[in-house]
């Protein structure tokens, strides 16, 4: 039983990874969209990105999600399975029976609490290193030392440690109210969809899905997912942001009305098509490194242990 636990976390490094490669540079396009400013529409912003830093702007800053991210699916993947399997036991005597849609639903709301504890300062420190070279266009604020396309932070480290020492605890947590709001409605319409998903894909008779079941079921999970968490991540990408310059936000609900007013409600959906698009690929990416993983290393140990 130990073991199999274990197996979820290695599992879920995996799918993380796939998806960090298959998703960054569409992240990098959507963080640029929601919190930059001259880009326009989507097709305008990757143009621009292309012709002013070629292909490697798009990876920029992905080595640190890639190490984290990897550590980040495998703790939301293990505690999501483990939460469920505990559930199933205390609910029915057996782990490995088919859970029903209230423990799914807290099992993901469980993940979703865990993801905001150790993504939010990585998704902080990422957001800070996409954001720092863009134009600042607020109207004549003078900049102490941090000239507009000069970079603030040298790298993730460095990005981490100045946040720390500026801004404390409560700067590295910035936008953990957002998170909270994007995130456990977001897994939720993440893992329920693609369990029932996967159900009605696979014939009857198969004990588990196909790859290309997982697939499918895991893009349409994303993009569920991502639609639906649109509005929060807009809130969170520019809370998170906010700071790089200056300090325009006091918080979630300071952050909401400021982008209102300004901005109308269209704001909230903007980068929803990158989002629900980016979900289907880096969420067939991440089920499939799971799933896949996870069916390598149950197999290997049925052969070890017959």
């Amino acid at each position: 039983m130990g073991s199999l636990q274990l197996q979820d976390f290695a599992a879920g490094w995996v799918g993380g990874a796939a998806s960090v490669v298959v998703g960054h540079p569409l992240d990098t396009i959507k963080t640029r969209l929601q919190a930059g400013q001259g880009y326009g529409n989507t097709l305008n912003c990757v143009l621009t990105v292309y012709r002013n830093e070629s292909v490697a702007g798009f990876f920029k800053g992905m080595s640190f999600p890639l190490a984290s991210i990897a550590v980040y699916s495998s703790v939301v993947f293990g505690v999501f399975s483990n939460t469920q399997r505990l559930l199933s036991q205390l609910r029915h005597g057996d782990p490995s029976c088919t859970p029903e849609l209230a423990d799914m639903a807290l099992a993901s709301t469980v993940a979703g609490f865990v993801s905001v504890a150790i993504g939010t300062p990585v998704d902080l420190v990422k957001i800070r290193l996409q954001m720092q070279t863009q134009p600042y266009t607020e109207a004549n604020i003078k900049l102490k030392s941090t000239v507009p396309g000069f970079p603030v932070y040298r790298g993730p480290i460095h990005c981490f440690r100045t946040v720390l020492q500026k801004e404390g605890i409560a700067g590295i947590y910035r936008g953990a109210g957002a998170m909270l709001l994007r995130d456990v409605p977001g897994y939720c319409f993440y893992f329920i969809p693609y369990t029932f998903f996967c159900g009605w894909i696979t014939p009857d008779g198969c004990i588990s899905p196909n790859p290309s079941s997982i697939w499918l079921a895991g893009g349409v999970a994303g993009a569920i997912s991502w639609g639906i968490a649109t509005p929060m991540d807009v809130v969170k990408t520019r809370l998170q942001a906010d700071g790089v310059y200056l300090n325009k936000y006091k918080g979630t609900l300071d952050c909401i009305l400021q982008s209102y007013q300004n901005e109308g409600l269209k704001v909230f959906f903007r980068g929803i098509t990158v989002n629900t698009v980016r979900g289907f690929p880096v969420s067939s990416a991440m089920f499939l490194g799971y799933e896949l993983s996870l069916k390598a290393m149950k197999r290997d140990q049925t052969e070890t242990n017959p």
